[in-house]
Formats: structure tokens, sequence, C-alpha cells
């Protein structure tokens, strides 16, 4: 592949992105309805189950990259990732209808949203995270999932409905129940193929543009692997579950900067360049403004969703700019 040169690695990219977000809906399909047969609620399902089914491209890519001593790439996409979820998924996303939270996603999941950006901070900040670290880490992301699991099933409120009817427009396609076991199976099948691939090609293609690993992996990579948060997100305002677009966008990120980093590290002790400081920082910024949008009147109006969009297009240009130049 690496020898087929940039057009056949960019195709590469391409297919498996596709393969990532087929993968990822398939797996959510089986999951979520395996999940209700187990008596689980539908917003304990939402803010879980779907949150970590569109996650499990930047979990296969990043151990991937991780099994292959591509920390840079293993790191920048779960950056580029969050990034990208709340700069320019929930930007663009707002553009289409305002977004009105709750108080309660606002109060809890913002603040386990900013705990986890500073943990990540704390931990990659010195651009390694060792195993131990990564125990840490994932020992905080199913200390997490544990206190949803346990405090939302007795939920019973509107953002329940809303869930319900997100979760459904996954599931609701799917006729034959004897399919989940294949589905499943066959999901994370092509996951996991197509997280490998993405990884071969995007390395390649950053050595023969002479782009840092780094850069690809912060900007084409995460955006490739944040396409089924994307696609859930835009189901759902089409649907008219507004709060689980902003839902499974904050379950993602925390998630991927705690169970992924965390699995990723277990996996392989991780290292990532310099220049891993910068886009932590940035990260930052982008996560703590997004609260305090939410939190001022429970919404994100169209003028904030522009702006954070807007500095999505400005990160990526700099720093593609920065790496050709």
């Amino acid at each position: 592949m690496a020898a087929g040169g940039p057009i056949v690695q960019l195709a590469v990219v391409v297919l498996s992105v596709l393969g990532l977000w087929l993968g990822a809906r398939f797996l959510v399909d089986a999951v979520v309805r395996l999940a209700r047969r187990f008596g689980l609620s539908d917003l304990t399902i939402g803010l879980t189950i779907v949150a970590m089914g569109t996650s499990t491209p930047e979990l296969a890519v990043s151990v991937d990259a991780a099994f292959k001593g591509l920390g840079d790439i293993a790191v920048a996409n779960v950056l580029g990732s969050n990034i990208y979820n709340l700069a320019f998924i929930l930007g663009v996303v707002s553009l289409f209808r305002v977004l009105p939270v709750t108080e309660t996603l606002v109060r809890r999941d913002g603040l386990a949203l900013l705990a986890s950006t500073l943990l990540g901070v704390a931990v990659l900040f010195d651009g390694a995270v060792t195993r131990l670290e990564g125990v840490v880490l994932t020992g905080v992301f199913l200390a997490y999932t544990a206190y949803l699991l346990r405090t939302e099933q007795s939920d019973q409120t509107g953002t329940e409905q809303s869930a319900s009817a997100a979760t459904g427009t996954v599931t609701e396609r799917l006729s034959f129940r004897g399919r989940d076991g294949l589905l499943l199976l066959g999901g994370l099948a092509l996951v996991l193929v197509s997280g490998d691939y993405m990884v071969l090609a995007a390395s390649a293609l950053a050595r023969g543009a002479g782009i840092s690993e780094w850069v690809i992996g912060g900007t084409i990579v995460a955006a490739g692997t944040s396409t089924p948060e994307f696609a859930v997100s835009l189901v759902a305002i089409r649907r008219g579950s507004l709060g689980v677009s902003v839902g499974n966008v904050i379950g993602s990120n925390v998630y991927n900067l705690t169970g992924i980093v965390g699995v990723a590290a277990l996996v392989r002790p991780l290292a990532a360049s310099g220049t891993a400081t910068a886009t932590l920082l940035w990260l930052v910024g982008v996560s703590v403004a997004m609260v305090a949008a939410l939190w001022t009147g429970r919404v994100l109006s169209r003028l904030e969703g522009a702006l954070f969009a807007a500095s999505e297009m400005v990160r990526w240009a700099l720093g593609l700019l920065g790496a050709l130049g």
C-alpha cells in the first residue's frame, strides 16, 4: 500500500473512513438491541453504549497505532477527535438548530468533560503515557461508566425520552433479532480492519508528503474516526433529540481521553512529540469555552456554533500550513 503513492494512500484513508463509519453503525445497532434485552434504560444506553460505540474507530486506530509504536498517531487521534467533536460537530449541528440542553447534562457531564480533559493534560503534558497512567485512566473511565449505569437507570426525565428517540434511529431498521450477533461481530471486524488500514495509510501519507504523523493524526485521521459521532448527532437533531447531540459528543470525549488513551497505553506505553502541548492547550480552551457556552442560557446558539466551527477550520489551516512550511 505504501508503495502505491499518495493518491492510493489517500484513497485507502477515504475507504477506511467509510469502513469505520459502517462498522461503528453496525456495532452500535447490535449492542443497543442486546442492551435493551437486558433491561437497560434508553438514557443509560444513550450516554454510555452509544457514546462508546461511536468511539470504536478512535479505539481501533489508537490501539493499532500503539501496537505499531506510532505514539503520535495514537495520541493525536484522540486529542484531535475531541477538539473536532466539540468545535466542528456541535458547531455545525447548532447551525441547523439551536441546541438546548438540560441542567443535569451541563452540570454533571459538562464537569466530567472538564475533569477528564484536565486529567488528560496532567498525564500527557510530559509527552508520554506510562502503563501505570494507563491503569489510572482506564480505572477513571470504568468508575464514570459505573456511576452513570447506577444513577441513570432511575432517571425518567424528558432527557430519557430524547435518548430513546436517538437510539431508536439507530436500531429501527433492524427487523431480525438473529442478526444481532452477526452485526456485532461483523461491525467489530470492519472497525478493526479499517482502523489498521487507516493507520498504515496515514503514516505512509505523512512520510511521503513530509508532514508529521502528529498533524495527520490530529486532522485527517481524527476527522475520519469522528464520522460516527457526526452521523449520530445529525440523526438526533432530525428526530428532535437535540440534547442527545450534545450528550453523545460529551460522552465520547470523556471516553476518548480516559478509556481509549488508557487502553492504548496498556497495550504499549505512548510517546508523543513536543507539539502535543499546543494541542492539549487548544483542547482545554475549546472544552472550557463549550461548557461555558452551554452553561449560559442552557443552549448552544447558531452564532456560538459558527464561531466554534470556524475555530476548527483555523486549527486545521494552521496545522497543515505549519507542517508544509
